[in-house]
């Protein structure tokens, strides 16, 4: 079964951007804490206990602990052998061309991976193909102009990708592990529900992810929904 939806809230805002502040020094509590609501945000649609959960740019262990106390069959993906994840009985393989067959999971789940890949569009339309009919996908990502856009060199990404990048470089003596163009790129959120809505499913939620449920609006306007969404947050259901 699935379960009633969630109440979201300026309180649940508060603890997940709580959580956001120590990723560096405290990874396991920010992560610990984002699989706790991703689970919330998944049974809202459909039951996990054995169901195939294909996680696409899996990385921390966090996620596969909560997924599989749930009961899913969950298969982390990442084109990184060394993630914590895929090294406990993970498949390595690329985004672009995923190793599954057509319908052959029941939740493809992605979170904050899609700014990081070139194509971000064929990726989505991938994650739909293994997708069976009736299954759901759980997409969300950092926009590019949102304050988080350019990850550890934001704010100063609103200034240009490469200048952030060269005063990270300065201030710390190495280059950030996310660099525009390479590791990171500036997708948006119009990007994100142009494809939802072309795409073979049926549209079950779209919305700020980190904000109480009252900020949706902000999508229906241009402009302003890049900046203020943060984290775009979609869910569909296969046809």
């Amino acid at each position: 079964m699935t379960s009633q939806p969630m109440r979201r809230g300026v309180r649940r805002s508060v603890r997940l951007f709580s959580a956001f502040l120590v990723e560096q020094t405290e990874p396991e509590r920010f992560y610990s804490e984002l699989a706790r609501d991703s689970i919330g945000l998944v049974r809202e649609h459909t039951p996990l206990d054995g169901r195939t959960v294909l996680d696409v740019g899996a990385g921390p262990s966090e996620f596969a602990r909560a997924f599989r106390a749930e009961g899913a069959r969950y298969v982390p993906l990442d084109h990184d052998p060394a993630v914590p994840s895929v090294r406990d009985g993970g498949v390595v393989g690329d985004a672009l061309r995923l190793p599954l067959a057509d319908g052959s999971v029941d939740v493809v789940f992605s979170s904050n991976m899609w700014e990081h890949v070139p194509d971000p569009e064929a990726v989505a339309d991938e994650m739909l193909r293994v997708t069976r009919p009736g299954g759901i996908v759980l997409l969300s990502y950092t926009n590019w102009l949102s304050p988080w856009g350019g990850h550890e060199t934001s704010p100063w990404h609103w200034l240009g990708g490469d200048r952030a990048v060269r005063r990270y470089e300065r201030r710390h003596g190495h280059p950030p592990k996310n660099r525009v163009g390479e590791t990171l790129h500036r997708v948006s959120v119009r990007q994100g529900l142009e494809w939802a809505r072309r795409a073979d499913a049926d549209v079950l939620v779209a919305r700020p992810r980190y904000l109480p449920d009252a900020a949706r609006a902000v999508l229906r306007v241009p402009g302003l929904r890049e900046v203020v969404t943060w984290n775009l947050l979609l869910v569909l259901r296969r046809r």
